[in-house]
């Protein structure tokens, strides 16, 4: 029988982790029918370490935003007729493609066009704006693969083929590794209390972010019986994006010089790790806030985008929350500092009550603690508790791949 091709594509850093998680989770269930297949598409050195021959990583289309996009659009374009290129050079079986709708979407037209099946896992906020992407989906995507549990219901009251298959982060355990030893590994104090910083994964967002946050830390950091009397309690910690290439990390470290200067911040490459051991965090809009909320870490949300792309939004957005925590709650759970409340005072403001023990703080990790329960595949009885989101989707893949092939090749198989 020959093997076939699967083409996977992410292109930002949660989606990268899936798609790695996913090319290894094929590989082994495919196996066991004692079978093989090949993946070629988009994505960063985790899904190359999987396995995946990478036709364009997935830092070179990671960009955000109308204002953003433009500025960017030569390169964008190229990658993207690299990768058309490849879907014709490689005819894949099926193609499943993951989260980053403005590419995806496209790509999926073009799968579309040449009969190739397509599975889009972690849906778009179309629920949330953009409610006329709903008709890309309805003629482009074969299977539409959701991780929040609402948005099966939105797609299947649309006509799409939809299924919810829990979230893959609400799978993973909590990390293992002890404070000290995260300590010993980061070069952190063990005896202070953590802040994560998380500005996002993307080179923008980092500039739009991180200074702030900068500023919000030596507010506190200077915040004591005398202003000009230092506070030795604290240490802040920065995660990396594994999808930052050297001269992103260059630029984040130079903005850390500038705005982090007397005052402890430690650069590291384990967010988990980082949001587990921080006393709390300050948690750029996006998956991260989902990572912090399922790992029980208090944290206040930040988010900023251009004057144009929030204009813009602003009008067309219909949710009442940024922040998937309080969108499933229906309420606030956690601060949001939306554009122009985001800044430094604010998250201090916000932040510096969750630090102590006390109501506030047991509220929030009460209620993070639920947010879990919602998401992790057993405990709402919907699943058997021996599968994961991603063995789902990879179960599903497999089962769509089948229906691809030849008669006789299924059979064979």
């Amino acid at each position: 029988m020959s093997e076939p091709t699967i083409f996977i594509s992410a292109g930002e850093a949660s989606g990268e982790l899936y798609g790695a998680m996913l090319v290894e989770e094929l590989r082994s269930q495919l196996a066991l029918e004692g079978r093989q297949a090949s993946f070629v598409g988009m994505g960063g050195q985790r899904m190359v370490n999987a396995g995946l021959r990478q036709i364009v990583r997935s830092e070179d289309m990671a960009v955000m935003g109308i204002t953003e996009v433009i500025q960017h659009l030569p390169r964008i374009y190229r990658e993207y007729q690299k990768l058309k290129s490849a879907i014709r050079t490689h005819r894949p079986v099926i193609a499943v493609l993951i989260d980053f709708p403005d590419i995806h979407f496209k790509l999926a037209q073009e799968f579309h066009r040449l009969g190739i099946p397509v599975i889009f896992f972690v849906s778009p906020q179309i629920w949330a704006w953009k409610k006329n992407r709903i008709k890309l989906v309805q003629k482009f995507i074969d299977k539409m693969l959701v991780i929040f549990p609402f948005e099966q219901a939105f797609y299947r009251e649309h006509g799409v083929s939809a299924e919810f298959v829990g979230h893959p982060l609400a799978d993973l355990p909590l990390p293992s590794i002890t404070r000290e030893h995260f300590a010993r590994e980061s070069g952190l104090n063990a005896s202070r209390s953590w802040i994560a910083l998380l500005p996002g994964s993307r080179a923008k967002e980092i500039g739009d972010n991180l200074p702030q946050m900068l500023s919000a830390a030596r507010i506190l950091t200077l915040r004591g019986p005398r202003a000009t009397s230092p506070r030795k309690e604290f240490e802040f910690i920065i995660p990396l994006a594994p999808t930052l290439n050297p001269s992103q990390r260059k630029m984040l470290a130079g903005l850390v010089k500038h705005h982090g200067e007397g005052f402890p911040v430690r650069l590291v490459d384990d967010a988990r790790a980082a949001l587990l051991h921080a006393r709390a965090s300050v948690v750029a809009s996006g998956t991260a806030t989902v990572e912090a909320a399922l790992i029980g870490n208090p944290f206040v949300v930040v988010y900023r985008v251009s004057p144009l792309t929030y204009e813009i939004a602003r009008r067309v957005v219909k949710v009442p929350f940024v922040a998937m925590a309080n969108l499933i709650a229906g309420k606030m759970v956690v601060p949001e500092l939306i554009q122009a409340d985001f800044t430094a005072a604010n998250i201090v403001r916000q932040i510096e009550p969750l630090l102590p023990d006390g109501p506030l703080r047991e509220s929030m990790m009460k209620e993070l603690a639920r947010f879990r329960g919602l998401l992790t595949p057993g405990e709402s009885g919907l699943w058997d508790e021996v599968e994961t989101a991603i063995s789902r989707v990879a179960g599903i893949t497999i089962r769509q791949i089948g229906s691809a092939l030849p008669v006789s090749e299924s059979v064979q198989s």
